[in-house]
Order: structure tokens, then sequence, then C-alpha cells
């Protein structure tokens, strides 16, 4: 019976294009009750359904639903413990649906398990733009999967990996798919592992990808080393306006070495680079100004200047 509430004041409400049903705990026999609902209407075009303890039963009716709704264009499915369940039925409606254009998935309990299951509706599906698969359990392994499926992919423009656990051989072979890939424009890592293995990857894909436009692989340990890999890549990169790579070991000269790569690349697009929590010394300062005359518009943070080293008189 506590399911039905939420479910009539939806009903209440089912003309509006945009329906908010987040925190409305619906569980899963709530979710199927809706997904009836959602089969033919025609009105919604974005749907929030956030932490509704849908689970893997709930997901699949939705998954169902989605198959045979063809208005919907945005939904919102993070934070309901769907599992490899749930994304083995979203993933087979994701191989028929050409309406949706973003997905969000994160806080899902998915693995390697359910990234074999994204693989295909990655390859395959080209209108989705916009998947957000942040704060899950994806490896090395779902980095390996992930990685081969995106160098294929010919329609997202936006991936959220962040807070998972993508590294080593994971970190590597999604950098390799990050190359190949022509259509991303926004990719985040943060959070995850990367380390100097990971960065050695980017640099490659740095060189060759000449579509993405925003990198944030914060919070990596990502170390010096590095840091300069990366600023291998932006060397030559024409296409990236946004770099994060706040709270990596880098250490000021790491910063120094990726804005030199910028000021030493006439085509660079960079307009933001983002060392939050790093403290760079007075030599990233003076380069800084006079990175500044040849690009205007960029804007660097960090986290401060080091305290000048103390003199005897």
């Amino acid at each position: 019976m506590l399911n039905v509430i939420p479910v009539s004041c939806f009903l209440r409400n089912i003309n509006q294009s945009e329906v908010n049903m987040m925190h409305c705990g619906l569980g899963a026999q709530g979710t199927k009750a809706l997904a009836i609902s959602l089969v033919t209407n025609t009105s919604i075009l974005k749907l929030n359904l956030r932490d509704n303890w849908m689970e893997g039963a709930g997901a699949a009716a939705i998954a169902d639903m989605l198959k045979e709704n063809c208005y919907i264009t945005e939904i919102d499915l993070s934070d309901n413990r769907m599992g490899e369940y749930g994304a083995r039925a979203l993933s087979s409606m994701l191989l028929e649906n050409s309406t949706l254009f973003s997905v969000n998935l994160s806080g899902n309990h998915l693995d390697e398990r359910a990234a074999k299951h994204l693989s295909p509706a990655l390859i395959s599906n080209q209108k989705l733009q916009h998947l957000d698969l942040s704060h899950n359990r994806l490896t090395d392994t779902a980095g390996e999967i992930l990685g081969a499926a995106i160098a294929e992919n010919t329609g997202l423009k936006a991936l959220n990996l962040a807070w998972n656990c993508i590294r080593g051989k994971g970190a590597i072979a999604f950098a390799k798919g990050l190359e190949g890939n022509i259509f991303l424009r926004s990719v985040d890592l943060s959070y995850n592992g990367l380390g100097k293995d990971g960065a050695l990857a980017l640099e490659e894909a740095l060189k060759q990808n000449n579509t993405l436009e925003d990198l944030n692989i914060s919070n990596n340990r990502i170390p010096f080393e590095g840091a300069v890999h990366l600023a291998l890549g932006l060397k030559v990169n024409t296409t990236l306006r946004i770099l994060k790579m706040s709270r990596n070991p880098i250490q000021s000269a790491g910063c120094f070495a990726i804005l030199k790569s910028v000021q030493s690349n006439p085509e660079s697009a960079a307009e933001f680079l983002d060392f939050s929590d790093i403290c760079v010394d007075q030599e990233f300062e003076d380069l800084f100004n006079s990175t500044k005359e040849t690009f205007p518009k960029l804007q660097v943070k960090h986290g401060g200047k080091m305290n000048a080293p103390f003199k005897r008189s």
C-alpha cells in the first residue's frame, strides 16, 4: 500500500514534460506499477527516479517500458541498487531504444559483469549522448571492456566514470579506447587510480584524439612523471579546453610542465587548468604571467603559492 501513494501522486502530474520522483520509496513493485502507466504516456520527456530502491526487478520493468515508450529522452536511475540484473535489462533496451539521449546509472553497484552487458549497447546505440556510470564498482576488467566499446562508439558526447576503481590495465585500455574515439567531448575519470601508467596512455590519447574538450582526472594518484607524459600530449593537442587535475601528487613541477606545454603549443585550445589543492612556486607564477600574454583567456586554479624559503640575515 505504501507504493500506491507515490504512483498516484505521479499520475496526477502525468501531463508534465518533466517529472521528478526521486526519494519516493517506490521499491520494485511500485516501480513496476509506474512503468505500466508510462508505456503509453506521450508527454513526459524527462524522468527522475533517483533513489527509489527499485533494484534489479524494478530496473527491468523500466527497461521494458522504454522499449515501448518513444518520448522519454532523459532518465535518471541513479542510486537504485540495480546491479547486474538491472544493467542487463537496460543494456538490452538500449539496443532497441532510439530516443534516449541521457541516462544516469550512478550508484547502482555496477561491476565488470554489468560492463559486459553495457558494451554491445555502447557499440550499437548511436543516439545516447550522455551516460553517467559514476560511483559504481567498475574495476580494471570493466575498464578494458568499456575501453574497447568506447573505441567503436559513435554517439556519446559525455561519459562520467568518476568514483570507480579503474586502474592498471583497465586505465590503459580505456585511454586506448579514448584515443580512437572521435565523438566524445567530455570525460570524467576522477577518483579512480590511473597512476603513472594511465597518464602515459592518456599522453597518446591526447596526441591522437581531436574532439575531446573536457577531461577530469582529479585524484588519480598521478605523480610528477605522469604529469610530464600528459604535458607531452598537450603539446600537440588542439581541442582540449578544460583539464582538471586537482588532488594529484604532481607537485608544482608537474603543474609547471603542463602549463609549459600549453604555452609552447600555438594551437592549444586550453581555457581552464584546475590544480586545486596543489601548491605552486614562484617559477610557476612567472610562467603563468608570461603565458597569459599569448593566451589571455586562460584561467588557472591552484592550491595557493608556496611560502618563500626563510632566509637567514
